[in-house]
């Protein structure tokens, strides 16, 4: 295991401004993602960056919560995640952990933080069972889940018509909960599944795959699945043509940074929901440029997007207690609105489920582009009260009623 120590030297910056009066609390918090395999781009160093922004903009409002942040791979496997989060919360002090992308190791280290009483920011990780069944009062989820991405898309798809749906599933936690989530959403609406199949996760040849789907005549091939394999699964699409033979596809979970890798010739019309695009307003192109200038020019995924916004309001959260208790910060973070540049304003209900808006774009044709990342045309705003499964239904025991 390799750690990556970013400590951000704001201790000796506060104790000069206050005299040494004030008193100082240490923080220490944890990013663990995918560094080196087929979510790297999406979640990887752009969240340790994201992290770091998040520290430095708030050591310039209040000096006396200090940051150090740690980084490690967990190359998408539940027991290296475990192993980290275990030596993070037993020998290195880490106070909270952050990101965790691949929702069989956010699984893994939910639980872990609830036996050590810690705190666990999630952004990477999709399933909405971690809201649900195996919610924690220890965890968080922000950014996005399986239920608000197939509730966006696929409730937009079926409106025009498109109602019958083939999916191409990542086979581990995340991939079953969205193709649940979604399945439950196009029967809901009058729709019907004409198949699916199940491709290894990390996932290179989608042939057999996009053959089974392309022989259903399913009107919409639908994957399942995030990253690389998403982009492999959309790139082979084309080649095998079934755009041109009238099927739609929808990425149920596709960022920014799949499209650009993709290119807008391969990706245009798709149709996906998102949490956060970086030319949405003043707030957001202020801080994706700023974030572009230290990732070679790379503008932020929404789960990067939501490491900087998980961990303001955790620090605001440590400020008010005058502490790190996780009783204590846990409450205060769901007893308080949250308010920041990227999200704006939302909140955290009972069930640790982060309340925002969420937005259905659609990808530009190569002509309506003006720019390298202007990529998205917005369809619809999902107002933060509809984004999201109903509390009630989520069937997480911190519920009460």
């Amino acid at each position: 295991m390799k750690l990556r120590v970013l400590a951000l030297g704001l201790l000796a910056a506060g104790i000069l401004s206050s005299g040494g009066a004030a008193a100082q609390t240490a923080v220490k918090v944890g990013v663990l993602n995918d560094r080196s395999g087929v979510y790297a781009d999406i979640t990887g160093q752009g969240s340790v960056v994201a992290a770091q922004m998040a520290a430095e903009d708030y050591a310039a409002i209040d000096k006396g919560v200090t940051v150090e942040i740690v980084s490690a791979d967990h190359q998408n496997k539940p027991d290296i995640g475990s192993n980290i989060a275990r030596q993070w919360y037993d020998q290195d002090g880490v106070d909270a952990i952050l990101d965790v992308p691949t929702s069989s190791v956010a699984f893994a280290v939910s639980q872990i933080t609830r036996d050590k009483n810690k705190v666990f920011l999630n952004s990477g990780a999709g399933t909405s069972d971690l809201t649900g069944a195996q919610c924690s009062p220890n965890t968080v989820h922000w950014t996005y889940d399986t239920w608000a991405l197939a509730h966006g898309t696929a409730a937009a798809l079926i409106a025009q018509g498109d109602d019958s749906w083939f999916f191409i599933t990542a086979d581990y936690a995340f991939g079953h909960a969205l193709e649940r989530d979604a399945s439950a959403l196009v029967k809901a609406q009058g729709g019907r599944v004409v198949g699916s199949v199940l491709h290894p996760f990390p996932g290179q040849d989608f042939a057999s795959f996009l053959l089974q789907a392309q022989a259903s005549g399913a009107k919409v091939v639908a994957f399942a699945n995030a990253g690389g394999d998403t982009i492999n699964a959309i790139k082979q699409a084309a080649e095998f043509g079934l755009q041109a033979g009238g099927q739609k596809l929808a990425g149920l979970l596709t960022t920014i940074r799949d499209v650009k890798t993709l290119g807008l010739p391969a990706a245009q019309g798709l149709m996906m929901t998102e949490a956060f695009y970086w030319d949405m307003n003043d707030g957001t192109r202020a801080f994706s440029r700023r974030f572009a200038e230290r990732m070679d020019g790379q503008m932020p995924s929404m789960i990067q997007a939501g490491v900087y916004a998980a961990l303001t309001h955790y620090l605001k959260a440590v400020s008010a207690t005058k502490g790190k208790d996780p009783a204590a910060v846990m409450a205060w973070m769901k007893a308080n609105p949250t308010d920041d540049p990227l999200f704006g304003q939302g909140r955290i209900r009972a069930d640790g489920r982060h309340i925002h808006p969420m937005y259905l774009f659609q990808v530009k044709a190569p002509a309506e582009s003006k720019g390298d990342w202007d990529l998205y045309n917005l369809r619809a705003t999902i107002p933060a009260d509809q984004a999201f499964r109903p509390e009630a239904e989520g069937g997480c025991p911190l519920v009460k009623g």
